[in-house]
């Protein structure tokens, strides 16, 4: 299937490693030009050598106060424009109610909401002008049904959900689709780290049996940045495994 994504303009943050990565390498296969973030330099350029010429490397940190509208412009200027952005950021420490200060909120605010929050003011507004657009964010499945020890990350990933929510809302008129999407657990080194000795205990509890494929949920994310996904929008995609036990 041609996803009718051949020339389009996309910016994927924290794409170094792990599902940011398998996200940029999917737009890539389909044919679109790509520009990926990473705080480390080195490591965002080798990312960048491997997934060939169609992706430039651009040493930013989004996490920081300016960093996520500085990735954005720089990637604007570097593709001459963004027609689609993947905002992602990597995951806060590990951390349960009685061991957070209430100081590590901020913290996680600061790295998975408001870095969200940036880009899309730094992205949406000339998608909108084009009439034509794309944004998805990498949450997690913790919105749904929170994760034990990852309490930071849940809070601020479910005020993602609601930001998108409202946001497609208002512009879903205007040729933009907004959606997110909520990876389980997959074969990536945040999860191994994660759930260390634990892993196959949680492996137990996914009917699917297996850890998700980074380039299967690559290849899911490609598909909601396609020109057939015009018609869905402010939706909380889960990718899963079948993990999530609620109706909705």
């Amino acid at each position: 299937m041609d996803l009718g994504l051949s020339g389009r303009r996309a910016a994927v943050a924290a794409a170094s490693a792990g599902l940011g990565y398998a996200v940029a390498s999917a737009l890539i296969d389909e044919g679109a030009l790509v520009a990926i973030c990473g705080h480390d330099n080195d490591r965002v350029r080798s990312a960048a050598d491997r997934l060939g010429d169609r992706c430039i490397a651009l040493a930013i940190d989004v996490s920081k106060p300016d960093g996520a509208e500085e990735f954005v412009r720089a990637a604007q200027a570097a593709l001459g424009g963004v027609d689609i952005l993947v905002a992602n950021a990597p995951g806060p420490p590990v951390n349960t109610f009685a061991t957070a200060p209430v100081a590590a909120y901020q913290d996680a605010l600061d790295l998975n909401l408001l870095s969200v929050v940036r880009m899309c003011h730094a992205a949406v507004p000339a998608m909108r002008e084009r009439a034509w657009g794309r944004v998805l964010a990498i949450t997690s499945i913790s919105v749904r049904q929170p994760i034990p020890n990852l309490i930071l990350s849940t809070t601020a990933r479910a005020g993602v959900t609601g930001f998108l929510k409202s946001l497609a809302r208002e512009i879903a008129a205007d040729g933009v689709t907004v959606n997110s999407v909520q990876p389980g657990l997959h074969a990536t080194d945040r999860v191994r780290a994660v759930y260390a000795d634990g892993l196959d205990a949680a492996l137990a509890d996914i009917p699917a049996g297996v850890l998700g494929r980074p380039e299967d949920f690559g290849a899911a994310v490609a598909f909601l940045c396609s020109t057939q996904a015009r018609y869905i929008t402010g939706c909380a995609i889960p990718i899963d495994g079948g993990s999530d036990r609620g109706l909705q």
